[in-house]
């Protein structure tokens, strides 16, 4: 008889969920501690504003999280942060928008089974790789964008919200 062992687990799918909500509200307070004008309109060095930055998140993690229940991927040059169409003009609509991808997290992450994370896929048509990676991928890109979030509100005067708080 073939025993078979299973793979290490590092880390459950409800604790990898936890740790992405975690560090999807706290992005969501930095949006919320810029002042109106300077989350449309202040730069640094060329670097996009921070409503630039929100909606790649936005961009990345909605379309991110439905093509890896249901391997149905736009093309990241199709997203709004990349075509400038449908980019929210207010705070209070990015922030609807951030709350609407944080739903849409929450509603289709039950659908992954533990298997559908060692698989394959190619993300936004271009990027392959296990899904796992790709999750990692959403979250990475969202701490570094969050990070220049941060030295914006520095360089405004106001203190972001401690990184360890999510």
């Amino acid at each position: 008889m073939e025993t078979k062992t299973a793979p290490a687990v590092v880390i459950t799918p409800e604790a990898l969920f936890g740790h992405w909500q975690g560090h999807r509200n706290l992005t969501r307070r930095v949006i919320e501690a810029f002042p109106e004008k300077e989350l449309f309109n202040h730069t640094i060095g060329g670097m996009r504003p921070f409503s630039g930055l929100a909606m790649e998140m936005i961009d990345l993690a909605n379309p991110g999280i439905q093509g890896i229940v249901t391997e149905q991927w736009k093309a990241i040059d199709e997203l709004p942060h990349a075509t400038g169409e449908g980019m929210p003009e207010t705070k209070e609509e990015l922030l609807a928008l951030w709350d609407e991808t944080t739903n849409q997290i929450n509603r289709l992450w039950p659908m992954l089974t533990p298997e559908r994370f060692q698989e394959t896929t190619i993300a936004f048509g271009q990027y392959e790789g296990p899904v796992w990676g790709i999750i990692f991928y959403l979250i990475d890109n969202e701490i570094h964008h969050r990070g220049q979030g941060y030295v914006y509100l520095r360089s405004l005067g106001i203190a972001p919200p401690n990184f360890w708080e999510r």
